[in-house]
């Protein structure tokens, strides 16, 4: 894992994990200029709220999820109800 992998994923989802957030806690020591700013600006956009601390769900699950709400659950529970 490298600061800007970290970062990019970070930024993509919305979402740090805290094993991630240990791990730049812990490298930070070893990081570049350039790397140090970007764990800064990951830090700011978590006080900011847009970066949070939790989990990610893979796609799998979502692409799951999304087949249970739009294929299985009409056929099941939610048949004949008004939406």
């Amino acid at each position: 894992m490298t600061v800007g992998e970290l970062f990019l994923e970070s930024l993509s989802t919305g979402v740090i994990t805290e094993d991630e957030m240990q791990w730049l806690t812990s490298h930070q020591h070893g990081f570049s200029r350039t790397e140090e700013a970007a764990a800064v600006r990951l830090g700011r956009l978590v006080d900011e709220g847009i970066v949070n601390l939790g989990c990610r769900v893979s796609g799998l699950q979502l692409k799951h999820r999304a087949i249970r709400d739009q294929w299985i659950e009409p056929l099941g529970r939610r048949r004949g109800q008004q939406h």
